[in-house]
């Protein structure tokens, strides 16, 4: 039966539903151009005003019989707008649904990801009590009193918040949790139910800033642990051989070993590169196009700096390895010490170049379809030039790019250019002039890293030699 709404055509309700993501795209706290955005008491109460009209218009449909046809026509409209490859991902799930509770959907937004800076959170906060206290004008003469004494009553159910531990629903915008804040705004107030939300808040954060603190004490321990593997059976039996320089060299490369081990592993637990990880994660969930754009606008000025560029770079390896980032860290908790020269760590990891860029594995192609854009992009604004990725972690560079990887050839051609002391742009070490083999030196390490996750993964499965 089509559109059956009596106020309003389906194409004016989608012009402002296109106004209303404006609005909510500005609750991240940013306007597109990358500039702070402004939020005071009246903008935030306008807001809410749209907010409620689209609540009002869903709430019409109420009365209305057959009106399914008119929301599943709606719901059409709106899912075309929200598969647009430009539309904002944070709020694909906009529906008819979120809609009907709008203001709730506002203020998760609002609350979530707006940085609430002491400004915004005042301005936020002062919009909600003036919208109850004109609510309450409407049938109430003191309605300022009214409102203290709802507030009173109210004490015992909040403070009841800050007892519960915050768990993932507690950010869902689904509609059906979506519908039931939404709920809880009609019954109580929209001061008690903004004030929910951010004893939430702080109750996430709080937790967060305890996991950070134990983090932090976990990496420092590691930093110091470098000799708490070592294995003193070994050492006993090589002291029963009177061989001396075996011994040596023995516990010189259990040091080096467990010292690049405790470093890389140190970097995966630091408190900056999983804040990268996390917006990595965000930013190649989107669309090709969007994350470009977002990586376009990094770098938009001319004269960019070699922190920001090295950044850029950071954030793209990071995105392809930000779904396997727990996985890495256990791998790499699990690499015990095995004896074998830098020369020879080479060689095995040279042999999977052959294999993996005649053919990929089944399968291998679609799921890297991802990763492929995001390397295809590192390698346009790496434009040949691979001194960037120097800049990196060693552990970052050897597990973000793949084996199949054209960048990866690249990335091996360098090093075996060190490595044999040929013609270079770039030095790591000065061990070729010195006339001694890598050992502890930056080149040695990087070349761990890739054994470590690429030659040393094969072995821990199936065995030294089937490597």
């Amino acid at each position: 039966m089509g559109w059956r709404h009596p106020d309003i055509s389906l194409e004016d309700l989608m012009k402002l539903v296109k106004g209303f993501v404006d609005i909510l795209i500005l609750t991240s706290g940013y306007q597109s151009s990358g500039r702070i955005a402004h939020w005071d008491p009246l903008n935030i109460n306008k807001a809410f005003q749209w907010a409620s009209f689209f609540e009002n218009v869903l709430k019409t449909f109420g009365c209305l019989d057959d009106h399914q046809e008119s929301v599943k026509e709606l719901d059409a409209a709106l899912s075309k707008l929200t598969s647009e490859a430009s539309f904002p991902q944070g709020l694909a799930n906009l529906s008819s649904a979120t809609l009907t509770v709008a203001r709730g959907f506002l203020v998760e937004h609002f609350i979530h990801t707006l940085p609430l800076r002491d400004s915004h959170l005042r301005a936020f906060l002062l919009a909600t009590i003036e919208m109850d206290l004109d609510e309450l004008s409407a049938a109430e003469n003191d309605c300022l009193s009214v409102y203290l004494n709802k507030l009173r009553l109210q004490t015992t159910s909040i403070s009841s918040v800050q007892n519960r531990m915050f768990t993932n629903e507690d950010l869902a915008t689904s509609p059906d949790s979506l519908a039931t804040k939404a709920g809880e705004c009609e019954i109580i107030s929209l001061t008690k139910y903004t004030l929910q939300r951010l004893l939430k808040r702080w109750s996430a954060v709080s937790n967060i800033a305890t996991i950070e603190r134990s983090l932090e004490t976990i990496s420092n321990n590691i930093r110091c642990s470098s000799w708490s593997e070592f294995d003193d059976n070994l050492f006993k039996e090589q002291l029963k051989q009177n061989d001396a320089p075996a011994i040596v060299e023995q516990v010189v490369g259990f040091v080096t070993w467990n010292l690049w081990k405790s470093k890389n592993l140190s970097y995966f637990l630091d408190k900056r590169a999983i804040y990268m990880v996390s917006g990595a994660s965000m930013i190649f969930s989107a669309s090709k196009i969007q994350w470009v754009q977002v990586l376009e606008r990094l770098n938009i000025s001319v004269q960019r700096s070699d922190d920001n560029f090295r950044d850029t770079i950071e954030l793209l390896l990071l995105g392809c390895i930000a779904n396997r980032w727990t996985y890495l860290i256990e791998h790499l908790m699990s690499v015990s010490y095995y004896s074998i020269t830098t020369s020879e760590q080479f060689h095995e990891v040279c042999k999977l170049l052959p294999a993996k860029f005649q053919t990929l594995e089944p399968g291998q192609e679609a799921m890297s379809s991802k990763e492929s854009d995001i390397l295809g992009y590192l390698t346009g604004i790496l434009n040949g030039q691979l001194h960037p990725l120097w800049t990196v972690s060693p552990a970052l560079a050897a597990v973000a790019i793949p084996s199949w990887s054209p960048l990866f050839r690249f990335y091996m051609n360098e090093l075996e250019l060190q490595f044999r002391g040929d013609f270079s742009t770039m030095r790591c070490c000065s061990c070729i002039q010195e006339k001694k083999e890598h050992h502890d030196c930056e080149l040695a390490e990087r070349i761990w890293c890739l054994y470590i996750f690429h030659g040393y993964g094969a072995r821990q499965m199936h065995g030294p030699n089937s490597v």
